[in-house]
This record gives C-alpha cells, sequence and structure tokens, in this order.
C-alpha cells in the first residue's frame, strides 16, 4: 500500500458536487486515499438532508461552491454548526466565494490532490 492510500484512511468525506464526472473522479482519487465518500451529492439541499437526518457519520466535505447556480453555503453552514471540516472546491478565484465564508479551506479545480488531502485532515 502506497503513503497516498494511508492518507485519509477510515474517513468518511462527503462529497457535494453538481458535475457527475468531476463528482466520480474526485470521489475515485478520496477511495484511493483510503477514505470511505459519502454521496456524492448533488445539491444544498439534499446535503443539509443528509447531515440533519444523521444516519450517515462525515468526518469531512468537500463542497463545490456553485452547485447548478445555488451556493453550497448552507451546508457549509451546517458542517460548521457540527464543527465538521470541509474545504471549497471551486473553479474560479477568491471572488467567488462570498466574503463571510472566505476563511475557510479552498482547492482550485482542477484539483491538486495532495491540497485536497491537507484540507481534509486538518
Amino acid at each position: 500500500m502506497n503513503e497516498r492510500a494511508k492518507i485519509l484512511d477510515g474517513r468518511r468525506i462527503l462529497v457535494v458536487e453538481d458535475d457527475y464526472l468531476v463528482a466520480l473522479a474526485l470521489s475515485t482519487v478520496l477511495e484511493e486515499a483510503g477514505a470511505h465518500v459519502v454521496g456524492p451529492v448533488a445539491s444544498a439541499e439534499e446535503a443539509v438532508a443528509l447531515l440533519e437526518e444523521g444516519r450517515e457519520r462525515v468526518d469531512a466535505a468537500v463542497l463545490d461552491v456553485d452547485l447548478n447556480g445555488e451556493t453550497s453555503y448552507p451546508v457549509a453552514d451546517a458542517l460548521a454548526s457540527r464543527d465538521i471540516r470541509f474545504v471549497f472546491a471551486t473553479g474560479y478565484g477568491i471572488d467567488a466565494v462570498a466574503e463571510g465564508y472566505r476563511h475557510y479551506p479552498r482547492c482550485q479545480k482542477p484539483f491538486d490532490h495532495r491540497a485536497i488531502f491537507k484540507a481534509l485532515k486538518g
């Protein structure tokens, strides 16, 4: 087993991403790093519902900022209120993230996998 395969071993990572191919690629990379992927889910409403139901343990999350024209900020708020680490993902610069959310970790698309792993591990 290589070093990358151990980095997220046993962690349950929620993926909130509206682009199927991006979600699939990200999920594959996370699983190769030892994580169990929760989702992926494509909408903020679905992700918040998943968190509120509490049937799935979530250790960390990757949130696409723009989900088909809506933001993932409600998910970020739900995660922050539960002290669950998350990272925003965006293909745009820092200006794509609302000012009140800029203090959270952000990874640029296309993803640098090491940066995602580091942000999720803390």
